[in-house]
């Protein structure tokens, strides 16, 4: 299955990037430094895993502030489960998610150079939305993969498979994928360039190596 976006799928998008932009132009990065200190606790420790189910945490230095801010929302209200990060998201404002993705953010991560490696054939299914190499997304709420730890992608797809997480976009994306093509799809985008962990970010205020 390849996912093209129709005409109304498209103008819908456009209207989320243009109500994003406005929320993101009053965020306030230096804010969202103070407030971002306990998301090093895990993200800022390369190769840290989450205790069970077992997957490295994710990345977030360098990814879409849009993502964050929807991502942050979806934990505290529970449309993905996860009680440590529901705790975490839910005592915050929907000003200090901003503002904490603006940090995150960042200068919007590492550039990649090329496509490394052959991309199997699930990932058709994926470039519409996170570009071809994974860094390059349709839309401000649409997360970045490239350099994402491949068993947290795995784990991810998982989740909106099962229907665990819930997104109507990619609950119907993800049912055009079987579940055996997830190693692969998770492989090839893992092993491209764009984020990074925070503690890069608080260090050198962009995603940069030591």
């Amino acid at each position: 299955m390849t996912f093209r976006l129709g005409p109304v799928t498209v103008f819908g998008l456009g209207l989320l990037a243009a109500t994003f932009m406005s929320t993101a132009s009053a965020a306030d990065a230096a804010k969202g430094k103070i407030l971002a200190y306990t998301c090093h606790g895990c993200h800022g420790v390369p190769d840290y895993k989450n205790a069970y189910p077992n997957y490295r945490v994710p990345k977030l230095g360098g990814q879409n502030e849009g993502y964050i801010v929807s991502a942050l929302n979806a934990y505290a209200n529970g449309e993905r489960p996860h009680p440590t990060m529901h705790a975490q998201a839910a005592t915050l404002t929907p000003e200090e998610r901003a503002d904490i993705a603006a940090f995150l953010h960042a200068d919007g991560g590492m550039q990649a150079k090329e496509v490394v490696g052959t991309p199997p054939p699930a990932t058709q299914t994926c470039v519409a939305c996170h570009g071809a190499d994974g860094a390059k997304t349709v839309a401000p709420d649409y997360p970045k993969l490239a350099g994402q730890p491949a068993d947290y992608i795995v784990h991810a797809l998982k989740d909106y498979k099962s229907g665990k997480r819930k997104n109507p976009i990619m609950a119907g994306i993800i049912s055009g994928v079987d579940e055996k093509d997830f190693e692969a799809l998770a492989e090839f985008f893992s092993r491209q360039q764009a984020l990074c962990t925070t503690d890069q970010v608080q260090k050198h205020g962009k995603c940069a190596t030591e």
